[in-house]
């Protein structure tokens, strides 16, 4: 693991780069297993821990507060160390994925469960309920607590758990505020789709992206395959199944 650009990151694997992007409150070690998977050999795994998430947590975060300003952090890191790479981004990372590949040339995106109508905020929705101060004080913990409790029953929450211990409270509550304003105006699938790069979108079926998410997905023909049964961590609950549907796509088949 190295320190890059105000991040920890971590590098699986040899071949072209494809950058994983992970989720709010998330860190990296969530893609730990399906970057090893031998479906997906054949790449370099590139996995950040985000500004405020995950060990980065601990470095300095000032003025990373927004999605567009995560996005432009992350353009500048990526543009240093590959033309044209691939993005996989999940949950809050699928919607970065589309803001990076507006800014720079990407060659190929995998969104698992981005956003993209307010039907699939849940976190994000419950963070932007409070006002800062009372989230930072007491709203976070008590949602931590409350997903720990699940995560008993669901392997992807324990881990989700334990990556919330890590994240900092503010830039988790900007972040949430971003990811409800945007999935509200309902223009991240019409973006996704008009950005020039392959695009294939993975939903968790049937704890992923709402129903009307789907929906908007095929009224703007955009390629998407859903993972079942799986909730919202689909390269967790089936990662043969999401490996299988992948990597080929990354391999241009």
């Amino acid at each position: 693991m190295s320190v890059e650009h105000g991040m920890f990151v971590r590098r699986v694997g040899s071949g072209p780069d494809v950058f994983w992007i992970h989720g709010l409150g998330e860190q990296g070690a969530s893609f730990d297993a399906i970057t090893q998977h031998p479906g997906l050999a054949g790449f370099t795994h590139v996995v950040p821990d985000l500004p405020g998430y995950g060990r980065s947590a601990q470095l300095a975060t000032r003025g990373l507060g927004t999605l567009d300003a995560l996005a432009d952090h992350l353009v500048s890191w990526i543009a240093a160390h590959a033309p044209r790479p691939g993005l996989i981004g999940h949950s809050m990372g699928g919607v970065l994925a589309t803001l990076i590949a507006e800014r720079i040339p990407i060659s190929a995106i995998v969104d698992v469960d981005g956003n993209l109508t307010r039907g699939d905020c849940t976190f994000s929705a419950e963070a932007a309920g409070y006002d800062r101060d009372e989230f930072v004080a007491t709203g976070f913990a008590t949602m931590r607590a409350r997903v720990g409790e699940r995560g008993q029953a669901e392997p992807a929450l324990r881990g989700y758990h334990a990556a919330l211990a890590l994240a900092d409270a503010d830039m988790f509550h900007g972040n949430a505020i971003d990811l409800v304003r945007l999935s509200e105006t309902e223009t991240l699938a019409p973006r996704l789709a008009a950005v020039r790069a392959r695009v294939l979108f993975v939903a968790g079926v049937p704890g992923g992206i709402c129903e009307r998410s789907r929906a908007q997905l095929d009224q703007h023909r955009i390629h998407w395959v859903g993972i079942e049964p799986s909730g919202h961590w689909p390269f967790i609950d089936q990662s043969d199944a999401f490996a299988a549907a992948v990597g080929p796509f990354l391999r241009g088949a």
